[in-house]
């Protein structure tokens, strides 16, 4: 019903173009409606794509500086028919196609239609020039500007209607950063519509107003390769988290939070946004080397030997080495090494301390120990959100970058916290592997003084109770939670390691 209204809408206001008597130019209708069509059909052609690599600026919005040069051209109505060719013609990426079509040909015709109505108003057609005259410099900038206001505006408000009715969202999340999105983009586009229309009525005529569409479109394929290149980056490490928790059951979903509470504590800090998206992947990442672990370690469930604790402590190291080639990922691969030095020097790998460590590592660390506290492992429960924090503030400055700490109790304060269980408190036993073929006994051996020794008792966990470490390798006397079972009292204590490996 909502598109159903569009296009009697579009209908209704584009009909007075096709009425007898009506004084539409149209020849310039024809050229611009083909001309957009044009610029929209490239993104159709799957062998023009695959040819260009993928990079074929798609779907409705690249040209839309041709609709806005229609919009001060021509009348309301002539210029609402522009829109129809090429809005019918582009690409749509989800089906159904023919629903989508038409939702798209009827609100791209309504936008400009207003567009050339709030232009009107304001004398745009007069102020560009004919021929040898001369636009009414800055003037025309006025018609212009409204024009290219008006069809944000109802691009945006038609928008924000079909994501309500068609993805039944409450209206405040409809229309959320709508217009906050398209405001910008849609400025530039009038600019360059103004620059294209002036080209269109001076004495050159319509052939040089094609030249405006040359920039443009370069823009357009340097903007969609950015987002294919992001959609990659983002690919990428969906594997990579994916692989991470297929292998270590009991720390499912846990990258993701930290990702999540890193970039809360980094906007605290005032980090720019560029900043963020690389802060978030050092969060998801930085568990990443437990896939050089062996698994029988990952999902032990009981205590572990000094041997296993010290091959797990490998992980920040075979996580850099993992990632140490994907270049867009920047500061996150030193917060993916460090992300468990502590402040007083007795964190590992290296021992770093202070500012020493990475400004990321720090971050990373103290959301990884968060998250471990309030999720509810194999061998620890979940502990209450205050509990957690009253922790990391004890450990602020021995373990933990205060700064670090401190932001993220501001920003739970501001956003709070949805706890979440990542792990079953039984473990699952793994399915039982299928019972092997019967073979013959083999023929006795002698016995030898070589033979295997018997396999030592397992090392009883210690009473002591569980002591927190970030992101899961636990250390003595580290803060609580952890991806780990609680170390035993006597083990090495990690600044025993020696540090020439840096």
């Amino acid at each position: 019903m909502y598109i159903g209204c569009a296009l009697l809408a579009a209908g209704a206001c584009a009909l007075p173009a096709v009425l007898p008597g009506a004084a539409t130019p149209w020849g310039t209708v024809a050229l611009l409606a083909a001309l957009y069509a044009l610029c929209e059909l490239p993104a159709r052609c799957r062998l023009l794509d695959r040819a260009l690599g993928g990079s074929v600026p798609m779907g409705t919005g690249s040209f839309f500086p041709v609709l806005l040069a229609s919009a001060l051209l021509l009348p309301p109505a002539a210029a609402a028919l522009t829109a129809l060719p090429g809005s019918l013609l582009a690409r749509v990426e989800e089906p159904p196609a023919g629903p989508r079509r038409a939702w798209r040909a009827a609100a791209t015709a309504l936008a400009v239609w207003a567009a050339a109505l709030a232009a009107g108003a304001l004398g745009g057609s007069a102020a560009l020039g004919n021929g040898p005259d001369a636009p009414d410099f800055p003037y025309t900038l006025l018609p212009a500007g409204a024009a290219a206001l008006t069809f944000c505006l109802v691009l945006t408000a038609l928008d924000g209607g079909i994501r309500a009715t068609a993805d039944g969202l409450p209206a405040g999340a409809a229309w959320r950063g709508l217009l906050g999105r398209a405001l910008a983009p849609h400025t530039v586009h009038g600019l360059a519509g103004l620059m294209m229309a002036v080209l269109w009525r001076s004495s050159y005529g319509p052939p040089a107003a094609l030249f405006v569409l040359l920039p443009m479109y370069i823009s357009c394929w340097v903007f969609a390769q950015y987002h294919r290149e992001r959609a990659a980056h983002q690919a990428t490490i969906r594997a990579l988290v994916q692989a991470v928790d297929i292998k270590d059951r009991y720390t499912r979903g846990h990258s993701e939070r930290v990702g999540h509470a890193s970039v809360l504590i980094a906007r605290e800090l005032g980090m720019a946004e560029d900043r963020l998206d690389v802060v978030r992947f050092a969060g998801i990442l930085h568990d990443v080397g437990k896939l050089g672990v062996p698994t029988r370690v990952l999902r032990k469930d009981g205590p572990l030997t000094p041997e296993e604790r010290s091959v797990i402590e490998l992980h920040p190291e075979y996580g850099h080495e993992m990632v140490r080639g994907i270049g867009f990922l920047g500061e996150a691969r030193a917060a993916i090494l460090h992300h468990h030095e502590r402040m007083d020097g007795s964190g590992y790998p290296y021992g770093l301390h202070g500012e020493q460590i990475p400004e990321f590592a720090r971050v990373v660390a103290v959301a990884d120990a968060f998250d471990a506290m309030t999720s509810t492992r194999s061998y620890s429960r979940a502990r209450p959100v205050p509990t957690a924090i009253a922790e990391l503030e004890r450990c602020a400055g021995s373990h933990f970058d205060p700064r670090m700490v401190a932001a993220l109790v501001r920003a739970l304060d501001r956003h709070g916290w949805q706890t979440d269980v990542t792990a079953d408190e039984t473990p699952q036993p793994l399915p039982p592997l299928p019972a092997p073929r019967p073979t013959p006994p083999p023929a006795p051996r002698p016995t030898t003084a070589t033979a295997r020794q018997p396999t030592p008792p397992p090392v009883p966990e210690s009473s002591e109770p569980p002591v927190p470490q970030p992101g899961g390798s636990p250390a003595s006397a580290a803060p609580a939670g952890g991806d780990l079972p609680p170390p035993r009292a006597s083990d090495t204590p990690l600044t025993a390691r020696p540090k020439e490996r840096a």
